[in-house]
């Protein structure tokens, strides 16, 4: 009944940077937290960045490069990545914790959108 589509990737040099997008729609009620992972190949998945109410959170290795920001009326999350290096190269996955019509808290993810950092 929700689903969550991203996008903003592709294939770009060292030291440019994206904006990634998702958009939450469906039989929303309310959005608790959405949030950003990422898989490299043959890696596992690890959190990105996260957002819920007035607090953020980020990984380490992206500190100072990336912003995750959300648009509360348009359901929908960005994370924008700037200095981008060759190990951020992973598909990235949007994440939400959704409280749907029938009041039911669900955990679902998006299908993903592949970043390549090469030059």
């Amino acid at each position: 009944q929700v689903q969550l589509v991203e996008s903003g990737g592709g294939l770009v040099q060292p030291g440019e940077s994206l904006r990634l997008s998702c958009v939450a729609s469906g039989s929303i009620f309310s959005i608790d937290a959405m949030g950003w992972y990422r898989q490299a190949p043959g890696k596992e998945r690890e959190l990105v960045a996260a957002i819920t109410g007035g607090s953020t959170n980020y990984a380490d290795s992206v500190k100072g490069r990336c912003t995750i920001s959300r648009d509360n009326a348009k359901n929908t999350v960005y994370l924008q990545m700037n200095s981008l290096k060759p190990e951020d190269t992973a598909v990235y996955y949007c994440n939400a914790k959704i409280l749907t019509s029938r009041m039911r808290l669900v955990d679902i993810w998006g299908r993903g959108t592949l970043v390549t950092v090469s030059s």
